[in-house]
C-alpha cells in the first residue's frame, strides 16, 4: 500500500452540510475499496489565486490515506464525475513527505489539545 494525499476544491455555492456530505462520499468511495484514511482536514472556505468556472473562492479539503494505486483512478473518477468538484489533486507522498506529514499531523494534535 503507498501512502497518498489528495486536496480537492468543492464550489462555493455548498451549504456547510452539503460540503461535509460530499467530503464523506468520498471518503466512503476509499474506504469501500480498502484504503485507510489516515488524516482529513477541511480547511474552510478560502479565496484562490485566480478565477476558476467564474468562482473565485472554493472549500478547501484535504485527505491523506494509504491505498493500493488502483485506488486513485475511482477515487479520480468520481472526483470527474462530481459537478460540486472544480479542482483536486492527488499525489503519492514519498519517505520525506510521510515523515512532514506526520510531523504536521502531530503539531495540530497539540493545537486541538491546548484549544
Amino acid at each position: 500500500m503507498n501512502q497518498y494525499e489528495t486536496v480537492f476544491i468543492l464550489t462555493p455555492v455548498l451549504s456547510e452540510d452539503q460540503m461535509k456530505e460530499t467530503v464523506a462520499k468520498f471518503k466512503k468511495v476509499l474506504t469501500d475499496k480498502g484504503a485507510e484514511i489516515l488524516n482529513e482536514e477541511i480547511w474552510g472556505l478560502k479565496k484562490m489565486a485566480y478565477a476558476i468556472q467564474k468562482k473565485s473562492t472554493g472549500f478547501y479539503c484535504l485527505v491523506e490515506f494509504k491505498a493500493e494505486p488502483e485506488v486513485i483512478k475511482i477515487l479520480e473518477t468520481g472526483y470527474r464525475r462530481d459537478e460540486k468538484v472544480i479542482r483536486f489533486l492527488t499525489v503519492k507522498l514519498d519517505k520525506y513527505a510521510i515523515q512532514y506529514a506526520e510531523k504536521r499531523r502531530n503539531k495540530l494534535a497539540k493545537k486541538e489539545e491546548e484549544a
